[in-house]
Formats: structure tokens, C-alpha cells, sequence
């Protein structure tokens, strides 16, 4: 390829033995190659290996237009942009065409004429693979003059033309994504006018511009992307056009806790300061991402509208930044992830969840605690043994001596800005605590195990076995009869209330 790049006519790239290819024959041999050296191709992608993926790559070899169907953060528009990676590093274009002419195949008028007039003398310029990529939102206000074109009476002024003259035409974005490939997202949200003026461009790959007697064998590789939501919502794609598009591969959201966690670990913009200082334990991890799996299956929340993978990404990257100010503020060299910092997340939670009726009545914030509540109750039967089950007699109960404790009438404070030497000598007021934690995970670090004692409280609340109450700037953990006698046990949300905390 480097030496081809320094051809610059023509003539030179005939005598090169250079071979000319449509977009779709280009994607298509280029993608048999990396399936037979078993190429990594779509970098980034995790949960697809075994659905989305194979779908794509069998699309692309029929040479299909693509329509990505799915809820929001399901790597819709990141599918399409790695396509790229499918086309080669440069293909060479007739220099000065406007629609980057194919010196074999002109189709502009400017590529007809220098090709005629020059012949193999015609200059000739090279474009990378990542210049090939257009990309546009579908929204309303969208014109056929956008992405088609139209006659630019400015340009027949200046160049002194009729307006029947090709060389009027102020060309849209498809005609420009010529020989690339032409993504529109939401594709619901054109209007159906719109939509129709795509029909010639699929099927006989050519455009209409008003009056004009113009065909442009236009080479595009077109994907779509779209929210089965829209359909209802904004909007609906054509029957026509959808017949038109040959392909339609269904996305969805990852389908376990360990996908969900590896995509959150990749994405999130964590600062290396973050990650030398803050020790992020893998329960943390976890409860992120179970708090998303809550969200997709609640009572509150729209599931139509889905819960995007971007939700856990500005949770977890809220979590580390709540530590890290509480580190700050404390003036300490290093700390890891407590309990109380996600008190952080709930921000992060309120603006990527669309609620229901019942959701709504009881507010957003209120929701994201119910939903962080409800992720630490199925982690707790996870780490320790299920409270439920102990309590229908089914073995000796190892919290016993934590919920006696608490029945005595004791109480314990955890403040969210407590030192390291506060936080743990608070935890280890509760006797053996700290030895049931041991006891069913006895490796772990003296850290990991502060953080255990602190989930243990707060999933032991979740199941009704201690009572917990929020201060300005903390928690209260006490008995759970003498706060029913005090009227600060809510029955109908298991002991939520009305602020920003769980």
C-alpha cells in the first residue's frame, strides 16, 4: 500500500495492476479475510461474540444494508463506526471530484470531464478509510435537501449556468458519502416524507433532485440504527424502506453480571491518580451492575424505554469520585470504596431511568434508592447465606449475634466522611461482626473485609433483620422493634425514604 500512495495519475495506478472494487464487494472480501486468520474485528464490542456479531458479519457478506434494532446503550452507533476497520486503509480518487470519484467508475460530472480531457494524465489522490465514514441524527427538521441535495442558485450565478446544468447541484450528505459508508441514527424520527426520498437510493442506488434527469449509480454502504420505542413515541419507518433494508439484527443488553461488569471497567474514565489511590473492591463492582439488572426488571421504570449501559458507566464513575472526595477531604494518600459512597451513584441513577405512572408518584430519587436497596438484597444471598432461608429454620442463623446486639437497644453511626481509624473502630463495635465475615470469606484483605462488615448491615436491613435510618451525613443502624415503635420503619418500602439516600 505505501507504494501505491505515490501514485499520483491515472496512468500509474492502471499500470499498477490496480483493481477496482464496489464498497460492499470491498467490505465483503476484506471481512473473509479476517474471518480466515480469525481477526479480532469489532474491538470494544462485548456480549455480541455469539449473537449480534455473527449476524453483522453474515450481513455483510450477503452485502446487505443494515438496520441495528435495539434499546438505548446497546452499542448501536459503535457497531456501525467499527465498520470502518472493514474497508481499506486508502482507495484512490479522481482529484478535485467532489463525490470522490472512483477513477474507474466516475459518476460526477467533474470525474466525467477530467477523465475525458486528461485520460490516464488525470491527477490522482488517495483517501483514508476513515474519511469514508458519514454519520447523521434523524430528527425532524431534517430536509431532503440534507441528504440528497439541491440546486444551488448561488453556484449558478457564479458559474453563470442554467439551472438545468449538473453542475448546479449543491449535493447532501449521501451523494458526499460515496464509495464510505452513510449511518443514520433513529431513523423513526425522519419524517415518513423523508424516508421515501431514501427508496431510489436503496433499491436502484441512484437520487432524485428535482427536475433533474440525474442518475448517480451511487456506491454506499448504509446502516440504520433504531429504538423499537420510537415506533410509538416519535415515529415509525416506512413499510417500504424497511422492506428496502435488507438486513435487520436485533441488539440487546448484556445478559450477566461479568459482561455488564467488563463493559462498565472498559468504558468508565477512571484517572490513573483514581485507580492508584482508590481501591474499588469487586463487590462494589458488582452492586453497579446489579443495580442496572434491578432497573431493566422494576415496577417503576419504563421497561419499553430499556436502561442503557451507560447508566452503570456514570455510576461506577461517580462512586470512585465520592471516595476520592471523601480521601480528599480527609486528607489521606489512598482509600477504597465504603458503602456510604454510593449515596453518589443516586445522580447518576435519576437522569438515565424513564419511569412509569408508579415510578413517577414516587419520584425519581426515591426510585434510584429502592432500586440500590434491591441490588444489595440479591448480592447479599450471593456473598452470605439468604437470610430467608434462615429465618424458615433452614440452618443455624451466623447473624444471630449481630441482630442480638442490636435488640439490646445498641445503635451505631457510620458518617460518610469518617477517617479510616473512625470507620473501622465504628464497625468493630458490633461483636463478631467481623467474625462472620471471616467465616464465609476468610482470605480477604483487612480493607475488604471493612467493606464486607458494611454490606453485611445493609443487606441484613434489606431483609428486616436490623433497622437502618439516614442522618444529613450518614446512616443510623438500630433494633428493628424499637424503630417500629418510632415510627421510622416504612412498611411499604422496606424501609426507604424520601431523600437522596437508600
Amino acid at each position: 500500500m505505501s507504494d501505491l500512495l505515490n501514485i499520483t495519475t491515472f496512468g500509474e495506478l492502471k499500470a499498477s495492476g490496480y483493481t477496482s472494487r464496489s464498497l460492499k464487494q470491498e467490505l465483503r472480501e476484506n471481512l473473509i479475510v479476517q474471518l480466515k486468520n480469525k481477526a479480532e474485528g469489532f474491538e470494544g464490542i462485548i456480549g455480541y461474540e455469539d449473537t449480534v456479531i455473527p449476524d453483522l458479519q453474515t450481513a455483510i457478506l450477503s452485502q446487505h444494508n443494515i438496520l441495528l434494532l435495539g434499546l438505548r446503550g446497546q452499542a448501536k452507533t459503535r457497531i456501525a463506526r467499527l465498520m470502518v476497520n472493514l474497508l481499506d486503509e486508502y482507495v484512490p480518487y479522481i482529484e478535485g471530484s467532489e463525490l470522490f470519484d472512483d477513477p474507474f467508475n466516475p459518476i460526477s460530472w467533474v470525474g466525467h470531464q477530467k477523465i475525458e480531457q486528461l485520460g490516464d494524465k488525470t491527477p490522482i489522490a488517495w483517501l483514508h478509510r476513515s474519511d469514508r465514514y458519514t454519520e447523521k441524527l434523524a430528527t425532524p427538521d431534517v430536509t431532503v435537501s440534507d441528504l440528497i441535495g439541491d440546486v444551488d442558485p448561488i453556484k449558478a450565478a457564479t458559474l453563470k449556468l442554467t439551472y438545468s446544468d449538473e453542475r448546479v447541484i449543491h449535493f447532501g450528505l449521501i451523494p458526499r458519502a460515496h464509495r464510505g459508508i452513510f449511518v443514520i441514527n433513529e431513523l423513526p424520527d425522519l419524517q415518513a416524507r423523508i424516508q421515501v426520498a431514501l427508496f431510489n437510493i436503496l433499491q436502484e442506488r441512484d437520487i432524485q433532485i428535482r427536475g433533474f434527469k440525474l442518475r448517480l449509480p451511487l456506491d454506499v454502504q448504509f446502516v440504520f440504527t433504531a429504538n423499537p420505542e420510537d415506533y410509538t413515541n416519535r415515529g415509525s419507518i416506512v413499510t417500504p424502506l424497511k422492506d428496502r433494508i435488507e438486513s435487520q439484527i436485533l441488539t440487546h443488553y448484556p445478559r450477566s453480571i461479568e459482561i455488564s461488569r467488563k463493559i462498565t471497567q472498559q468504558e468508565a474514565l477512571i484517572t490513573p491518580e483514581q485507580r492508584l489511590r482508590i481501591e474499588a473492591d469487586g463487590l462494589v463492582k458488582d452492586l453497579i451492575e446489579q443495580i442496572a439488572f434491578e432497573a431493566r426488571n422494576s415496577e417503576y421504570v419504563d421497561k419499553k424505554s430499556g436502561v442503557s449501559a451507560r447508566l452503570t458507566i456514570s455510576a461506577y464513575e461517580n462512586l470512585i469520585s465520592t471516595a476520592e472526595r471523601r480521601m480528599l477531604i480527609n486528607g489521606e494518600d489512598s482509600t477504597f470504596v465504603r458503602m456510604s459512597d454510593f449515596a453518589g451513584v443516586i445522580p447518576a441513577i435519576t437522569g438515565k431511568i424513564e419511569l412509569v405512572y408508579e415510578g413517577e408518584q414516587e419520584g425519581s430519587a426515591k426510585v434510584a434508592n429502592i432500586l440500590l436497596g434491591k441490588a444489595i438484597k440479591s448480592l447479599m444471598a450471593t456473598y452470605f447465606p439468604d437470610p430467608e432461608k434462615l429465618k424458615r429454620g433452614k440452618g443455624t442463623n451466623p447473624y444471630a449475634p449481630v441482630i442480638n446486639w442490636f435488640d439490646s437497644g445498641n445503635t451505631i453511626n457510620i458518617l460518610d466522611e469518617y477517617l479510616l481509624e473512625d470507620y473501622r473502630r465504628t464497625l468493630e463495635q458490633v461483636p463478631e461482626l467481623r467474625d462472620v465475615i471471616k467465616k464465609f470469606h476468610p482470605t480477604l484483605s483487612k480493607n475488604q473485609q471493612l467493606l464486607l462488615m458494611e454490606f453485611l448491615l445493609h443487606g441484613l436491613s434489606e431483609f428486616s433483620q436490623v433497622s437502618k435510618s439516614n442522618l444529613d451525613n450518614g446512616y443510623t443502624f438500630k433494633d428493628m422493634l424499637g424503630s417500629l415503635f418510632n415510627n421510622e420503619f416504612d412498611d411499604e418500602e422496606d424501609d426507604y425514604n424520601e431523600d437522596n439516600r437508600y
